[in-house]
């Protein structure tokens, strides 16, 4: 019985994570009760945004087998190109609807590297990484937007209600249409099962390679998202936006349940996986650590969310094992 319990509560990742999130706020409200002021608690919110955004759409190319390294590249371009259509008098809906569009693009443009030409994910976006920044620093000469329309700044990322930004509620909504993609339309089925075991998908009759360069769109839709968030909020467009970001998005995105081999994940996970982290962040800023201890401990964190999965395998054989003498 006592295995039984341990397997559900591992299945179980958000309603562990949301526990998780309470006992870090608890602990760094006892040791400086600032952190639970409520300008802290939506700093938190806010900081999680564009790691948010990478990691929801992240998400999609892990749950499909794969892995996005080009997403900060990806937010460059996004970046500097929308910067550059903004600073010349483009139509800021126009600016916006083409950002979206440019990420798209670019993550379909792996996905197809990954379906068609046959690359190892891995290989594809590293290339990909290093393509797209360096198309971001030829767009601007290596010199960054500057002047970026107030217009644009307001409406990506103003206050809107107590003094929390847009981004948050753009964050919000993009997990919702996300998860809904995910979890209640074919699609979404695919993106799970192309992940889980693509051989059996394909012989099923589903279009995998479809399917996985859908994915890779999407995850090109949430890189640009970040990058457009970014943009207002700096006001400036720097082609070396988003450097190491990826990172971030990934440990994430395992925190909250995705299986770095595919085949289950969840966008509330990835959620709460982002809201996480960011506590943590802010909570050793709040108690003045050192910001190079960070690294250390965002590696830690993904080593160790890494072995829960390694867990939670063992835990389900022993289960699937005594099932069968049962």
């Amino acid at each position: 019985m006592k295995s039984i319990h341990v397997s559900r509560l591992f299945r179980n990742r958000s309603s562990s994570l949301v526990v998780v999130l309470l006992i870090l706020v608890m602990v760094f409200s006892i040791i400086n009760p600032i952190y639970l002021s409520l300008y802290n608690l939506v700093d938190i919110i806010e900081q999680a945004t564009i790691n948010g955004l990478l990691a929801i759409g992240i998400t999609f190319a892990i749950i499909t087998g794969g892995i996005d390294l080009s997403i900060g590249s990806t937010m460059a371009v996004v970046i500097v190109s929308t910067g550059l259509m903004l600073v010349n008098g483009v139509n800021l809906w126009l600016c916006l609807l083409a950002g979206i569009a440019m990420g798209f693009a670019m993550g379909a443009i792996n996905g197809f590297m990954v379906t068609k030409m046959m690359l190892q994910p891995f290989i594809a976006t590293l290339g990909t990484m290093s393509i797209f920044r360096g198309v971001a620093y030829i767009m601007t000469g290596g010199w960054p937007v500057l002047k970026i329309p107030k217009a644009f700044r307001t409406l990506v990322d103003g206050d809107i209600l107590a003094n929390i930004p847009s981004s948050v509620f753009l964050l919000f909504a993009f997990a919702l249409i996300c998860h809904v993609i995910l979890r209640h339309t074919r699609q979404g089925t695919y993106f799970l099962a192309a992940g889980g075991n693509e051989e059996a998908t394909r012989l099923s009759g589903v279009n995998t390679d479809r399917s996985r360069l859908y994915a890779y769109g999407l995850c090109g839709v949430g890189a640009a998202l970040a990058g457009l968030v970014m943009l207002a909020r700096l006001g400036t467009g720097e082609p070396t936006a988003g450097l190491g970001y990826e990172t971030n998005a990934i440990a994430a995105a395992a925190i909250g349940g995705t299986s770095m081999a595919g085949g289950r994940g969840s966008m509330v996970g990835t959620v709460l996986g982002a809201l996480t982290l960011s506590a943590l962040k802010v909570g050793l800023v709040v108690l003045g650590v050192d910001s190079f201890w960070q690294y250390i401990a965002m590696g830690a964190i993904i080593v160790v969310a890494a072995y829960f999965e390694v867990i939670q395998a063992k835990l389900e054989r022993r289960m699937s094992r005594l099932g069968r003498k049962g």
